[in-house]
């Protein structure tokens, strides 16, 4: 195996190993969530059906985090 500097990878290069990485991690690999994420998913769950807060599209929660950042 031979080693790269991320910094001279290309962005495209970079997206290639996540994927490869993640297809690995996908067929290789039991992956348990931790045991928190039942209560954030359950809270989350909880204020969806109750009104309080309404589910949004891919875009705009993308939009969301660029403008946290």
């Amino acid at each position: 195996m031979n080693a790269i500097s991320l910094k001279e990878m290309t962005t495209a290069e970079k997206i290639s190993t996540m994927e490869v990485l993640w297809n690995d991690l996908c067929e290789n690999n039991s992956i348990d969530s931790p045991v928190w994420h039942e209560s954030v998913l359950a809270n989350r769950e909880r204020l969806r059906s109750s009104g309080v807060q309404e589910p949004i599209g891919w875009e705009a929660a993308k939009q969301q985090l660029r403008n946290k950042i």
